[in-house]
């Protein structure tokens, strides 16, 4: 098909973007333009040895960083804000032409990282800032709490939010005084790598961040091995593989994995809202969204109102390929993908399912375009009644009371995110706290929880290790060194002192310290 790309897109920025990842074996990888399926670039593939060389230079530059000020770190993050404001529009443009999301979601992507930057530019002079504490003998002791960064961190970013996850996660590590060695997929790369330039223009020392390319397998376990630390978003099934790689290496890892994400509507909910909200949870980036719904639980006595209103909405969505913002929805990742998606639902209706809008794929829009689809009658039997569709899919069940809809919802082996709507937003947040979830949103899908930035967000269950955002989220990414100071020592008896005497004085003085509450 033909399709205009982006002015800002030109192959001279292509070729210096990709000119930044390290390769000594000459290998590359096609990265196309998703609407189309045309070569963008040829992507540099980094070795082992590259990645192991990548993280001596991070680790150099590491150390003149963490030596700076944190004021002076700071100060590079209130440049960039700035930097990356300005730009935002050429970064739509490259997370657009590489994952193929419609416009709408592309700008709100390049939206994360200044809204994780101001967060942490407030908040971490209070976090890494040393607090010293009274030791075990008032007076004689105290106990000081320093902050000190783990070194390097290993970050693998997904390809459906490449910007938001691959930068963003990487600010509060840096700001602790981290490196950072970033792997993204290899067909989100661009965007990762604009925002690094940005990052370099606003002051942060080059070399400091790295970023290395190639397929998981064959740089995968280079880059866990050389870590201090790993922060990972994707599959749980990878999640597993990374988390055990790290345990042997005895790091720390975060890791935000998969869903099979509900939404429970309450009678009194406002169904005209539900379904505006509905839309975006089942079919926002095309689906492609770790915290999206993929289940919608109904009451039996409004069940059928929704399912109108919902499917005449989903028909109205302009689905195409575009770099505006007339799409509603845009692309799948892949071919690949949309082949993985369209076997969810035709293993659904093989198995009985009903496929009340959408349902295949659309190639005159473009090679990985798949209608928006809402099932219904999924049942656990089939693939996309318990496993992450990651795509425009979206079944519908009913439920007779409000105990029945929580058990439907945590049925399941996830719990990243889960969605509550109703009228009295009291008893749904009653509902919301029932749910095994690691985020619960009420009256929204999931951007209130992911954009307070304050709060961590996370999964439990298999969704997840850790979580990003809120103290949490700069916290993990550094060590804790205690400084003990024993002005006086008082720690044992006396030389010479009767050690029963010592006893019966120690005891004394720690029911006394108890009266008193000094410890």
């Amino acid at each position: 098909m033909t399709l205009q790309r982006p002015a800002s897109i030109t192959d001279a920025f292509l070729d210096q973007l990709v000119s930044r990842v390290p390769s000594t074996s000459g290998g590359t990888w096609k990265l196309t333009e998703v609407y189309t399926g045309e070569v963008l670039v040829e992507l540099p593939q980094s070795t082992p040895q590259d990645v192991e060389a990548a993280f001596a230079t991070a680790r150099a530059a590491q150390k003149e960083w963490a030596a700076r000020p944190l004021k002076e770190r700071l100060e590079v993050f209130k440049r960039a804000h700035a930097i990356f404001i300005e730009n935002a529009e050429r970064t739509t443009d490259l997370i657009q032409i590489e994952s193929g999301k419609n416009r709408r979601m592309a700008i709100e992507e390049s939206c994360d990282p200044p809204m994780v930057m101001s967060h942490y530019l407030k908040r971490a002079p209070k976090l890494l800032k040393s607090v010293k504490r009274g030791g075990p003998v008032p007076m004689l002791t105290t106990s000081t709490e320093i902050r000190v960064p783990k070194g390097i961190v290993g970050i693998i970013a997904p390809w459906n939010f490449p910007f938001a996850t691959g930068i963003s996660d990487s600010i509060s590590a840096l700001m602790a005084g981290n490196g950072i060695v970033l792997k993204p997929d290899n067909k989100t790369a661009l965007s990762p790598l604009y925002g690094v330039q940005m990052l370099e223009e606003a002051g942060l020392p080059k070399g400091l961040f790295q970023v290395v390319c190639g397929e998981g397998p064959d740089v995968g376990p280079a880059l866990i091995d050389n870590a201090n630390y790993v922060m990972f978003t994707g599959s749980t099934a990878t999640g597993r593989v990374i988390g055990e790689r790290a345990g042997r290496n005895l790091i720390g890892a975060c890791l935000e994995l998969g869903g099979k994400n509900p939404m429970i509507v309450l009678e009194d909910a406002d169904f005209d809202e539900v379904v505006q909200g509905a839309l975006f949870g089942a079919f926002g980036n095309t689906g492609q969204i770790c915290m999206h719904i993929e289940r919608m639980y109904l009451p039996d006595s409004r069940y059928e109102e929704f399912k109108t209103k919902f499917v005449a909405a989903t028909k109205a969505l302009n689905v195409g390929a575009a770099y505006d913002f007339g799409p509603d929805v845009g692309s799948l990742i892949s071919v690949d993908h949309m082949e993985r998606v369209r076997s969810h639902v035709e293993d659904a209706v093989a198995k009985g399912a009903t496929v009340l809008v959408g349902g295949k794929p659309r190639p005159d829009l473009g090679p990985a375009f798949f209608e928006p689809t809402i099932l219904e009658g999924v049942t656990k039997d089939m693939v996309a009644g318990v496993t992450e569709t990651f795509g425009p899919v979206v079944a519908l069940h009913r439920y007779s009371s409000v105990d029945e809809a929580v058990a439907l919802a945590n049925d399941t082996e996830y719990g990243l995110n889960a969605s509550v709507w109703g009228g009295d937003v009291a008893t749904a947040c009653t509902v919301g706290k029932r749910i095994e979830s690691g985020n619960v949103n009420v009256n929204d899908i999931l951007a209130t929880a992911f954009a307070s930035k304050g709060t961590p967000s996370g999964g439990i269950k298999q969704s997840g290790v850790g979580a990003r955002h809120g103290d949490q989220g700069l916290l993990k990414y550094t060590d804790v060194q205690n400084l003990a100071v024993l002005k006086k020592q008082v720690m044992g008896p006396r030389p010479g002192q009767d050690y029963d005497k010592y006893v019966k004085g120690m005891l004394s003085g720690l029911k006394m310290m108890r009266k008193t509450r000094i410890r």
